[in-house]
């Protein structure tokens, strides 16, 4: 896993907290009364939020560090646990979940395969797995902190090996969400220029990620004073759809055992 990329709240990184987090609200009625597991949690920002409707929850993530802070910030939720493990395998017993969720973090582990595979293992027959991962067509750049960007067709083959009942849809945005990313395209296309030789694409990753998050900083930051609906645009700006699947931000899968 490549360490490490970090939800921040700052209000010039709305778009990316708000596409993140659509993910949880739809999967609000999937976790309700079940017994589930978050996958990639980081500080529990979303599972807190699941285990409002869950019979109880399990976030999983590498960082011990980042664990013991979410227990302190989320220990009034009696139904909610963490859990250190680096994935796969995961540390759940056969049949035992009712849901998985997985939202923005395959892209970051080498064994996609086996994560893909043990998911099944742990759900229960029935259980369901969410997962959403960046839509490697609508990429502009590298991401040193994402080993491999699927794109719909490398989801389709990969998942088809494990689940015979699945749905892939394609996590899209409203007028005002695809006009943010426009103008981020254009930043991002500027900053591209000063590597001509295109070395981001080939220099090892821990190379990148100081230089990648300030330069993704600063084009955020310019971003919200000149698009005055970066800081406006909510969940509801995002919606799952079937049409046009290379055009859409994020590939939404869901699996049943």
């Amino acid at each position: 896993m490549h360490d490490r990329e970090r939800p921040s709240f700052e209000d010039s990184n709305n778009v990316t907290v708000k596409r993140c987090f659509f993910a949880y609200e739809f999967a609000a009625s999937f976790v309700k009364d079940n017994v589930c597991a978050d996958i990639g949690c980081a500080d529990g920002y979303g599972t807190q939020y699941l285990a409002q409707f869950a019979k109880t929850i399990t976030g999983v993530d590498y960082s011990e560090a980042t664990l013991e802070a979410a227990r302190k910030k989320h220990a009034d939720k009696t139904n909610l646990t963490f859990i250190s493990a680096k994935v796969p395998p995961l540390p759940f017993e056969d049949n035992s979940l009712d849901v998985v969720t997985a939202f923005q973090f395959i892209e970051h582990i080498h064994n996609r395969k086996g994560f893909i595979q043990d998911v099944k293992r742990v759900l229960k027959p029935g259980g369901v797995f969410l997962c959403s991962t960046p839509n490697n067509k609508m990429s502009i750049a590298r991401n040193p902190f994402h080993v491999h960007e699927y794109t719909f067709d490398e989801m389709k083959q990969e998942v088809a090996a494990v689940f015979s009942n699945f749905d892939l849809r394609g996590v899209q945005g409203s007028e005002r969400v695809n006009t943010y990313y426009a103008d981020y395209a254009r930043w991002a296309k500027k900053m591209l220029r000063l590597d001509p030789l295109g070395l981001h694409k080939i220099l090892p990753a821990a190379w990148l990620t100081v230089p990648y998050n300030w330069i993704t900083s600063v084009m955020r930051k310019n971003l919200k004073e000149q698009n005055d609906a970066t800081t406006a645009i909510t969940t509801h700006d995002f919606f799952l759809t079937n049409s046009q699947l290379d055009e859409t931000w994020d590939i939404f899968l869901t699996a049943k055992k």
